[in-house]
């Protein structure tokens, strides 16, 4: 009951302050520069503004702290935030060089990965001293220990899920519609596993408030987008996922319900390996892979309502995993 009302909040919150946020932005031409590479999506009469994502991230954080009074989890929630909000300032860098300086290309590459590979490092060891090297198997009561192998991988899958999420931010309403389903799953999975660690309801209410914001966010980024939410917020939201999963020990479950982030990032290195392997040749029309899906014909909506109905399906089968060690 608490996790729908955690929910809730986030969502009127995002609801109250993003209408004068659009004002705030607009007024200061805060719009990323045109793209000429991209699809013609990336090419509209009017390019609505950028950077929602910090009342996305802002509306998470409060609802989520508020709702922390009712457990004793905090220290994980602080942790969930270390982690979230580091990448939140990765994605503004990036975003403020774009639409500030107008420089398309952002912030370096090199600087976003040391920025990654830094906060990586950081939350991953935190979680190692917190919950431990252990993770959980899908489907069983087992737990798979990575020992000395725990903190490169995990400063791996954080890097790629982080990136994951930025890749698939390029469709209106498509970001926004997906995390709230994933946010849901996680949330749901949290507190069916309650028992298993004090964080867990911390947990809980963030991912709900994760899912409440971003339904809330839906109503001004479903095409035609009024605003978007940037690297600003789909590294806010990668962060706060991979988070998630590690501190309740569910990495695996980053599969099933970020699997339409997690294939962005496949169509992106498939596309490059094969490029340069036949010399030219593409896999796919245009990656990652929702561009390809555009050029096929596939309008904004056909697309965010096919993710979304995968994300839904495989989430589904991700509860279903957790089950066996629910208390």
């Amino acid at each position: 009951m608490l996790e729908a009302l955690c929910a809730i909040l986030a969502l009127i919150l995002v609801a109250l302050l993003m209408p004068g946020f659009i004002r705030f932005v607009k007024n200061r031409n805060m719009i990323q520069p045109e793209y000429e590479l991209g699809p013609d999506s990336f090419r509209k009469q009017e390019k609505p503004p950028n950077m929602g994502g910090l009342v996305i991230a802002l509306s998470v954080v409060l609802s989520a702290l508020l709702f922390a009074q009712f457990s004793q989890g905090t220290a994980h929630a602080l942790l969930l935030f270390l982690i979230a909000v580091g990448m939140m300032g990765v994605g503004l860098a990036d975003d403020y060089i774009k639409n500030i300086r107008q420089n398309h290309e952002g912030l370096r590459p090199r600087y976003k990965i040391i920025g990654q590979v830094g906060i990586g490092i950081l939350f991953a060891v935190l979680c190692k001293n917190t919950v431990g090297t252990s993770i959980h198997l899908p489907f069983s009561t087992g737990f798979l220990d990575l020992g000395l192998f725990y903190l490169p991988l995990m400063v791996l899958l954080i890097v790629f899920m982080t990136n994951s999420a930025n890749l698939q931010d390029g469709v209106d309403g498509l970001m926004s519609g997906v995390s709230s389903v994933g946010g849901l799953a996680f949330g749901l999975i949290a507190t069916l596993i309650d028992g298993d660690s004090l964080g867990n309801p911390m947990v809980a209410y963030t991912c709900f408030a994760l899912a409440g914001a971003c339904v809330g966010f839906l109503f001004h980024n479903q095409p035609p987008a009024k605003i978007y939410m940037g690297d600003t917020g789909s590294m806010f939201i990668g962060g706060l996922f991979v988070g998630a999963a590690m501190l309740l020990r569910l990495q695996l479950w980053l599969i099933p319900i970020c699997f339409t982030m997690i294939m962005s990032s496949v169509s992106v290195i498939a596309q490059r390996l094969y490029f340069k392997a036949t010399k030219g040749k593409r896999l796919i029309r245009m990656s990652p892979i929702h561009h390809h899906f555009e050029l096929m014909g596939w309008q904004a909506v056909q697309i965010d309502r096919r993710y979304i109905m995968v994300t839904l399906i495989l989430s589904v089968v991700a509860v279903l995993a957790a089950l066996p060690f629910r208390p």
